[in-house]
């Protein structure tokens, strides 16, 4: 079985799929009040939920893996540059480098890498 899309609501769509195209290198599509974000593996579909508040639970979050731990550097410069709102500085964590933050629209975002994880944690479900 194959990971297809995940799909949330954003109270601000536009803006929500803008940030994913600038920083995480998406192509945006329209469909109707939805964004539907391609990358070459899966797809990010962004709901309209301008109508309505949407309530995330405390820990959740997205998760995209970067080749390197310089790479999770310099994304969270460049994030830091364009003004995205932190939720933590970059963190040396057993499981390997990592930060999160709060994307337009109010989603949790970590950006991390195996890199520098302890040997039990760089195997990932794609390479065991």
């Amino acid at each position: 079985m194959k990971f297809n899309h995940i799909s949330f609501p954003s109270c601000d769509v536009d803006a929500t799929a803008s940030f994913f195209v600038r920083h995480l290198g998406c192509t945006a599509s329209a469909f109707g009040t939805t964004q539907i974000l391609k990358r070459h593996d899966f797809d990010i579909v962004v709901e309209d939920a301008e109508d309505r508040v949407v309530h995330w639970p405390e820990n959740f979050h997205i998760g995209f893996e970067l080749p390197s731990a310089a790479d999770v550097l310099a994304l969270y410069e460049a994030f830091k540059a364009a003004g995205v709102v932190f939720e933590t500085e970059v963190i040396q964590h057993v499981r390997g480098s990592r930060f999160f933050c709060q994307i337009p629209g109010g989603v949790g975002v970590e950006i991390n890498t195996r890199e520098d994880a302890a040997e039990a944690f760089r195997a990932s479900f794609g390479r065991a």
